[in-house]
């Protein structure tokens, strides 16, 4: 039975930034040596993982930043806010707009590996930002102390690209923030890395869904 989510006022909210998981829309660099319908199924594995572990980390509010339909996914005690359209730094901008003040911390649907222990690292009280490196050179996480400064720090930040995560951890230094080092964690992108992170996490709905389609393909 999943443990009943908790709410303190001192945490962070935590953000969940992801895409409804609909073939051709989702994981689409996993294609080939997987199917689109594989690929989605990856996907939802991933957010699955992602959700549950979110859940179980004390926040002032879980926040599920959604593109597309939203039935099924939204747990009981969470807010769910429609991403807008646009670039990816205007939505991830949007996402901490819709927390308000106060600490907020983002992740995404790429990292099913993700622990508690990853999310409860962020100390606001030291740090006017945190940042999560990704291997492939994004980020799979970024908080700040305020999330009303998310906008100024992440709009215009070139998204998808090797150099992402130098460019955005950069931002955040030149706007004078004291900026928190997180983990460095592997995205999930290509069929590669989906191994990789399925051998790290093999309890994972990830893990159990990369076997069944892998032995399909």
């Amino acid at each position: 039975m999943r443990r009943p989510a908790t709410h303190l006022s001192g945490a962070p909210a935590l953000i969940v930034l992801a895409k409804e998981p609909v073939p051709g829309r989702v994981k689409t660099r996993l294609v080939p040596p997987l199917t689109y319908a594989a690929a989605a199924e990856l996907a939802a594995a991933a957010l699955s993982d992602t959700i549950l572990v979110v859940d179980r980390v004390p926040a002032r509010e879980r926040v599920l930043a959604f593109d597309g339909d939203v039935a099924g996914w939204l747990p009981s005690g969470w807010r769910r806010v429609a991403q807008p359209g646009g670039a990816l730094d205007a939505r991830l901008a949007a996402a901490f707009d819709a927390v308000g003040t106060g600490p907020a911390l983002l992740v995404g649907m790429d990292t099913p590996q993700l622990s508690p222990t990853d999310l409860v690292g962020f100390d606001p009280s030291r740090y006017d930002a945190c940042f999560g490196p990704a291997a492939d050179g994004g980020y799979w996480t970024i908080g700040f102390a305020d999330a009303r400064n998310a906008a100024a720090a992440i709009r215009g930040v070139p998204m998808s690209s090797p150099h992402t995560g130098a460019v955005q951890l950069r931002r955040l230094q030149e706007q004078g923030m004291r900026v928190q080092i997180l983990d460095t964690l592997v995205d999930v992108d290509t069929i590669d890395t989906a191994a990789a992170v399925a051998e790290l996490a093999p309890h994972t709905a990830f893990a159990a869904a990369l076997a069944v389609v892998a032995r399909a393909a």
